[in-house]
């Protein structure tokens, strides 16, 4: 098979995985809440070469598969709102995060013969699925509580700390030299922000208003525009593209924050559409086509590190983002807490893709760390919501909007 007729049949069996992917998170929500990310991953590997060999990973589907790792960042930058998140919270989350990165980094460089790759793979247990959480919560309603504001900011710091140490850790500077490039992109970031938070002048308004549902789509190709600068930015700088488009989706929110609210909510469905309908599920498709699962299944050892990974991430994300909650919340909101915290899969995607292709890590122990998110993913949002006495998230209700499930 030529390289062209490769891509062609990937092109077709991704959206079809892709399709297929909401259907049976859909069916099996009577028994179990999955989430749709978990299935677009078990059928790239099922697609992939490990297991049916129908499709490969080509050039053009792999540029398509960054395209979506972009959407993803710019996306889960989007949905965070900053004004809920001040004072206590933000304090609370930082403070178990950092927590969180002592104990991953230095488990890691203890248990792997270079301790320096080991630490790399630490980074992994750090991170906070977002994107995956605040459905759950909003589907609860419990969102506008105490107890939403906390996981809210424990997740906000979950993605928004390993990306910045992505930028830091993985990108083969040295110290100084990082501390002078995250200076100059933070300097663009700032004049980005103020800039948003300038007022729109009215023809902007008007020409957003005329041009929503017309070929022009003003707002869209701004927010675009943003999007490819802040990448555009963060690569000429040599930092990772994650932080260029988890940024650019703050400056977007910020910039859009005066647009009438009728037409913000249709702004972020047309970007939801890009990003969950087409670009993401991609990237989650993708990953699960280079998913190494032979590695994992071959060797015992390597299979027997998933749950061990997954102990890690509960005590060492977990634990801590419990520990260190406001003391108002009661016990069993707590070990809720902990469970959402520990919660992790996209980011563990990209940090261990990273490291492979940097040959930082195995593809064997990179195998088992997705495992170890696609299982958190699975159990610990049901388990959190079983403490707080919620059961699986209940379905959307016929009404006004509710955010689509970005992870």
């Amino acid at each position: 098979m030529t390289a062209e007729d490769a891509d062609a049949v990937a092109l077709v069996l991704i959206p079809a995985c892709a399709v297929a992917a909401p259907l049976l998170a859909d069916r099996l929500q009577r028994w179990l809440a999955v989430p749709t990310v978990v299935f677009e991953i078990v059928l790239g590997v099922l697609i992939g070469p490990d297991v049916l060999d129908w499709a490969q990973v080509g050039d053009l589907v792999d540029a398509l598969s960054q395209f979506g790792l972009a959407m993803l960042m710019f996306l889960a930058g989007y949905e965070i709102d900053f004004g809920r998140l001040r004072g206590g919270p933000l304090k609370r989350a930082v403070a178990a995060w950092l927590v969180t990165v002592v104990l991953a980094l230095g488990c890691g460089a203890l248990v792997n013969p270079n301790p320096l790759n080991g630490a790399f793979a630490g980074l992994a247990l750090t991170t906070t699925a977002l994107g995956t959480i605040l459905p759950i919560l909003r589907d609860s309603g419990a969102l506008p509580t105490p107890f939403g504001s906390m996981t809210m900011a424990t997740g906000a710091v979950g993605e928004f700390g390993p990306i910045v140490a992505i930028a830091v850790l993985l990108s083969g500077n040295t110290p100084a030299k990082s501390a002078v490039i995250l200076g100059a992109f933070a300097l663009i970031t700032v004049v980005s922000v103020l800039y948003a938070r300038r007022p729109r002048p009215d023809w902007a308004t008007r020409l957003i208003r005329r041009t929503m549902r017309t070929s022009g789509q003003f707002a869209i190709r701004l927010v675009m525009l943003v999007l490819a600068a802040m990448v555009g930015a963060a690569i000429w700088l040599s930092l990772d593209m994650l932080l260029g488009a988890f940024t650019a989706g703050i400056v977007s929110k910020l910039l859009l924050s005066e647009v009438p609210e009728a037409e913000e909510e249709l702004i972020e469905a047309k970007l939801e559409s890009i990003g969950f309908g087409f670009l993401v599920p991609v990237f989650f498709v993708v990953s699960g086509m280079n998913f190494d699962l032979r590695a994992l299944l071959d060797d015992p050892g390597t299979l027997l590190l998933v749950p061990v990974f997954l102990l890690l991430l509960l005590a060492l994300r977990g634990v801590p983002a419990a520990l260190l909650a406001p003391p108002g919340l009661e016990r069993r909101e707590r070990a809720a807490l902990g469970l959402f915290g520990a919660t992790a899969l996209p980011l563990v995607v990209v940090i261990t893709t990273i490291e492979v292709d940097a040959e930082r890590l195995p593809s064997s122990t990179a195998a088992a760390l997705v495992g170890a998110g696609m299982l958190s993913v699975l159990l610990f949002p049901l388990l959190a919501q079983r403490l707080r006495g919620q059961g699986a998230p209940p379905r959307p209700a016929e009404g006004p909007r509710v955010r689509a499930e970005s992870w």
